[in-house]
Order: structure tokens, then sequence, then C-alpha cells
């Protein structure tokens, strides 16, 4: 069965994520950072961030929280046996640091139906407590029909 493309539009709660300076240095030695920017407190303090800041790529910790009630959705009817992750990009505007809050919202932003599968678009983006943008991903799945 198709997924109905009048869900495009349709958001979910926000999910605000702490981050935290261990959180920052767990993701970077998982990604083989060396980075001193994720892990000297005293080199951070004194670059142009004032903080530890985390590598961009842990935006993908606090849009996961999101992705969740997204796969839930029972009004989707999803089946997670036929979903495959198709790609991801995302758009960075300011650094995420330690003592970051991190505000995430989703919404679905396309529907494509396809002969033998669904694409579903959805969008996550993220501010600081600040109110700034901080990230914006885009997730493409497919749902084999």
């Amino acid at each position: 069965m198709a997924l109905d493309r009048k869900f495009i539009g349709k958001t979910y709660p926000s999910f605000t994520y702490d981050v935290s300076r261990e959180k920052i240095r767990e993701y970077a030695r998982a990604i083989k950072s060396v980075d001193p920017h994720h892990f000297d407190e005293t080199f951070a303090k004194q670059s142009r961030y004032g903080a530890i800041i985390a590598p961009p790529t842990f935006a993908v910790i606090f849009h996961a929280c999101m992705i969740e009630p997204f796969f839930g959705d029972r009004e989707l009817n999803i089946d997670m046996a036929r979903i495959m992750h198709g790609e991801q990009s995302f758009e960075f505007f300011e650094p995420v640091r330690a003592g970051d809050y991190i505000t995430t919202s989703l919404k679905i932003h396309d529907i494509q139906n396809k002969e033998k599968a669904d694409l579903v678009t959805i969008e996550a983006a993220s501010k600081n407590q600040h109110g700034r943008d901080v990230c914006r991903g885009l997730y493409t799945f497919l749902h084999r029909k």
C-alpha cells in the first residue's frame, strides 16, 4: 500500500537534547576524530568557539531522537521490514557546543509514490537555547511495496 501524500507537511512534537561534553567526546572518539576542539577544554576555550564543540555529524545524535516518533506513527502505517535508508544531507549554521540545549522539530518534507516503492523525506530542523539555527537535516527512506 502506497504512503499517502496527504501526510506531506505533517509535524511531530519537538524534542530537546542536552549536549554534554562527554557525549561530544564519545562521539568524536567513535568517528576517530583527533581534533582538539572536541577534546581539549583549554584549547577549546581559547578558540573562536569558546568551548568544546561537537563534530558536525553529531547532529545524527539529536536527530535520531526525532526519527523514532516518525517510524512509530501508526497513521502512516510504515512496515519497518520494508524500510531502507536512502540518503541524508545536512546544512550547518552554527557549531553545537557542550552545554547547549538543542531543540529539534520534525516534519514530513516529501512523499513520492513510485511503481515499486515510495520515497519519504523527513526534515529535522534544530535550534540552540538561544533560538539560533544550528542544523537542518533531510533524511530519505525507501519504503518497498
